[in-house]
């Protein structure tokens, strides 16, 4: 189960990863309401991203 958690957490990132910097370069989903909001959203799914991975790795040790 554990290991599902970190997988999911690496595709919850990379959708949001992907909806939010979409937003910000071509203003496609959202229509870039808030800059500081896609900013905000893309770093934190790349530490969502890092936390999953490394969660992960730790569970293969």
């Amino acid at each position: 189960m554990p290991k599902a958690l970190c997988y999911s957490g690496m595709a919850i990132a990379a959708v949001t990863l992907v909806l939010f910097a979409l937003d910000l370069a071509l203003k496609i989903p959202f229509g870039r309401e808030n800059l500081v909001m896609d900013v905000v959203f893309v770093v934190a799914s790349g530490v969502l991203a890092y936390l999953s991975w490394s969660s992960l790795r730790d569970l293969d040790r």
